[in-house]
């Protein structure tokens, strides 16, 4: 290392923490971080609440964030959608919280055709663009929907692409495997992703964090999203292992983290390592 690492983002299930319960030593390292200078900025690629929210789950688990240091796949979307496709009318297969986000970008979102039969062809009028995203309420009527829009040539764009996500006990199903089975069905790819490893996303974190990526670290528990995007910006990177990625996954990578980490707790200490090799 050249140079100290001045920005600090971190993804949050799985690696600040995992349910309701920060993971150990997570409010210890955050506060060293912050106590030292250095940024920090928190990014989800759930897009189930909106950014305050976030923040005051973290401030009562004893780590103080304002919703300004919270970046999430839904907030991106609006964000982009509204400066690239504001007059498109969208269809959402997501949760209320997205929804709203959404419509506070100022973009037109379709309601449900509940007047038609969910069980036959739902005729999607009016629908410019679908957007996918991590939906514990998906029923039949959403799929449908989402089906023959994207038939009907609607665009496919979608919050994030996680196959699961965790929570304590193991993970429930994610964003990642609705968009397969409709590219599946349909025969169509998803053209736009919000969250990460989009570059999108990491982009909108780089700009609040007013640093360059070389100067800047990503922590997270997930490989081929938050590892992937951080490579990819050219952030050093940090893996840890209290989510949803093992060691015996980091050893089939072809360019592993430049940090692996049992968990958050043992961050200070290998980054004074990290920044004293050289």
């Amino acid at each position: 290392m050249a140079h100290s690492i001045d920005g600090f983002v971190f993804d949050l299930d799985g690696t600040v923490y995992l349910g309701d319960r920060a993971l150990p030593g997570a409010v210890e390292t955050i506060a060293t971080l912050r106590a030292q200078g250095r940024r920090v900025l928190f990014v989800s690629n759930k897009p189930l609440e909106p950014r305050q929210n976030y923040a005051a789950k973290l401030t009562r688990l004893g780590i103080p964030t304002g919703a300004d240091d919270v970046i999430t796949s839904g907030y991106v979307l609006g964000y982009h959608l509204a400066r690239e496709y504001p007059t498109l009318r969208y269809y959402v297969v997501g949760e209320q919280a997205l929804l709203d986000e959404l419509r506070g970008h100022g973009l037109d979102i379709a309601g449900e055709f509940d007047a038609q039969n969910p069980k036959e062809v739902i005729q999607p009028d009016g629908i410019d663009a679908v957007v996918i995203a991590f939906d514990r309420t998906l029923d039949y009527r959403k799929l449908n929907t989402a089906y023959q829009a994207l038939l009907n040539g609607a665009r496919f764009f979608a919050t994030n692409a996680d196959k699961m996500c965790p929570m304590p006990g193991g993970g429930i199903p994610d964003a990642g495997a609705t968009i397969a089975a409709l590219e599946h069905i349909t025969g169509r790819q998803l053209e736009l992703l919000a969250g990460k490893p989009s570059l999108l996303i990491m982009q909108v974190a780089l700009d609040r964090l007013g640093l360059t990526a070389d100067r800047c670290m990503m922590i997270g528990d997930r490989l081929e999203t938050d590892m992937r995007m951080g490579q990819q910006a050219g952030m050093v990177t940090a893996a840890v292992m209290t989510g949803a990625s093992t060691r015996e996954d980091v050893a089939r990578m072809e360019r592993p983290p430049d940090l692996v980490l049992d968990g958050i707790k043992d961050l200070p200490e290998a980054l004074a390592a990290l920044e004293n090799s050289e």
